[in-house]
């Protein structure tokens, strides 16, 4: 299947080892490629991103997509490469980077506002109690679009409220419809398993985000007997928000500590 990958290059490439990128719901590669891709590349790393099946310019459908299939799509892209690459995977990515690594080692991994290993409900019960009205369009749809269907619900699930208009509207424009059957997957059908993963990660959270809370990230945390960093005033969308740059450095400083 053809899996849309974007790719910085760097000038200098000081680091030998790649590093992988893996969008969350809505998303795709591009994502990445607004600031994070680029500042990988600055400071010396192959930086690849993937867009999952049905996402921006993948080839497949998006409709009926398992948790299964989206890491198969992961699997085809780092088996391209010739050094095992870092995986970074935001949101559902983060979670589909733990199943990745159910599997395979990597020489690091990190978790961005990912989705916890034991599933989405507490994000359900949320929706429940905030957005009513979106939950019912999307089981009686069987599409997660409605979550983020307009942009002030876009705003609420991904983006902080002093983002400005105008970079909300570019972000809003490029999301994509989404599976729920994965999204059933992500309640319980195809959980992640903490005991089966042996590489290094680095679990990252957002103070205000609306769709996967500091308490999730701190739980995730705890089935992998670490501790998780919050990032105040930053909504779920890290890669994007305003503070990005803050993220991307923890990520650097990371990796250099365990001189990756």
């Amino acid at each position: 299947m053809k899996i849309e990958t974007i790719t910085r290059t760097p000038k200098n490439q000081t680091h030998k080892t790649p590093l992988l990128f893996i969008h969350g719901m809505w998303h795709g590669a591009w994502c990445w490629d607004e600031f994070f891709l680029p500042f990988f590349a600055e400071h010396g790393y192959q930086s690849t991103a993937l867009s999952l099946r049905g996402h921006a310019g993948s080839a497949g459908k998006i409709r009926g997509s398992r948790i299964a299939d989206y890491v198969s799509d992961v699997e085809q892209i780092a088996a391209q490469f010739q050094t095992p690459p870092v995986v970074i995977g935001h949101s559902m990515g983060g979670f589909l980077t733990q199943k990745y690594l159910e599997k395979h080692d990597a020489p690091a991994a990190v978790l961005l506002a990912s989705g916890p290993h034991f599933g989405l409900w507490p994000t359900f019960f949320r929706m429940v109690r905030q957005r009513p009205r979106t939950l019912l369009k999307v089981t009686a749809q069987l599409r997660m679009y409605p979550v983020v269907e307009t942009p002030e619900a876009a705003r609420w699930a991904l983006f902080s409220n002093d983002m400005p208009k105008k970079q909300l509207l570019k972000y809003y424009k490029k999301l994509n419809d989404e599976s729920f059957r994965m999204f059933i997957d992500l309640l319980g059908l195809n959980l992640a398993h903490p005991k089966m993963i042996k590489s290094p990660l680095l679990i990252l959270g957002a103070e205000n985000d609306n769709a996967i809370t500091p308490d999730q990230v701190h739980a995730t945390a705890r089935g992998y007997n670490l501790s998780a960093e919050i990032f105040p005033n930053m909504a779920h969308d890290m890669m994007l928000e305003a503070e990005w740059k803050s993220v991307a450095e923890r990520i650097l400083g990371w990796l250099a500590e365990r001189e990756i």
